[in-house]
């Protein structure tokens, strides 16, 4: 049976939504690995957000899953191709590591080239999505339509931000739930709160921010998700 190394993302504002939360990626690449007699060896995961997150500095668990590869001389597995990027140029930059990267929705048989093919035609498709829509915004101020805060009163603005940072609060534990088992694993054993930090940042687990680990950002999830 071969190894390979799974790698799974997330980006925090979207994860409770998208329907690619890190159990949903983790079973599907875990059904590929059985169909196709791989052994997922390890596990790299990464939660990011904002532009600029295509950059391997802010993908620690890429970084590290690349790695992996690399001296285990394994494939990257991954649910499906936007878990890797959206951006064809980057995915161009990822082969350049001589790395095999294997998408499990796309099927062992996905060779790079079919690869940058499929992420070509998804960022011509988000171009499109993008030009019709700022048409459309343009059309709407021609009619003199108001749009976006300017269409709403000092004192609406203020009720929806405050319905906001209540829903933030409350949406928080869920944010953070698919990285219980994560968490739980780092803090087993009674280990400190550094400690259980750093094993983190070493399994290149990133925080819901995209970064690092502390001490105190980890109490923090810890006392949200009822760990601590």
């Amino acid at each position: 049976m071969q190894t390979a190394i799974g790698y799974t993302r997330v980006s925090t504002s979207s994860q409770a939504t998208s329907g690619l939360g890190l159990e949903a990626q983790r079973a599907a690449i875990g059904a590929f690995a059985a169909a196709e007699r791989f052994a997922i060896e390890s596990w790299y995961t990464d939660a990011e957000t904002g532009k600029g997150s295509d950059a391997l500095e802010r993908r620690p668990g890429l970084a590290a899953a690349l790695r992996a590869a690399r001296t285990d001389h394994a494939p990257v597995v991954v649910a499906k191709l936007d878990r890797l990027s959206r951006d064809v140029h980057f995915i161009s930059g990822l082969m350049s590591h001589r790395v095999e990267f294997i998408v499990a929705s796309l099927g062992r048989q996905a060779d790079p080239f079919i690869l940058h093919l499929y992420a070509a035609l998804a960022e011509k498709e988000r171009a499109l999505i993008s030009e019709r829509t700022k048409a459309g915004l343009a059309a709407a101020k021609r009619r003199g339509q108001r749009l976006g805060s300017a269409a709403r009163s000092k004192r609406e603005r203020q009720r929806i931000a405050a319905r906001g940072s209540t829903a933030n609060a409350a949406a928080a534990p869920q944010r953070l739930e698919p990285f219980r088992a994560e968490l739980e694993h780092a803090l087993k054993d009674g280990a400190s709160l550094r400690q259980a930090a750093e094993t983190l940042n070493k399994r290149g687990v990133a925080s819901p921010r995209g970064g690092r680990w502390f001490a105190p950002s980890l109490l923090k999830a810890a006392r949200r998700l009822g760990l601590r």
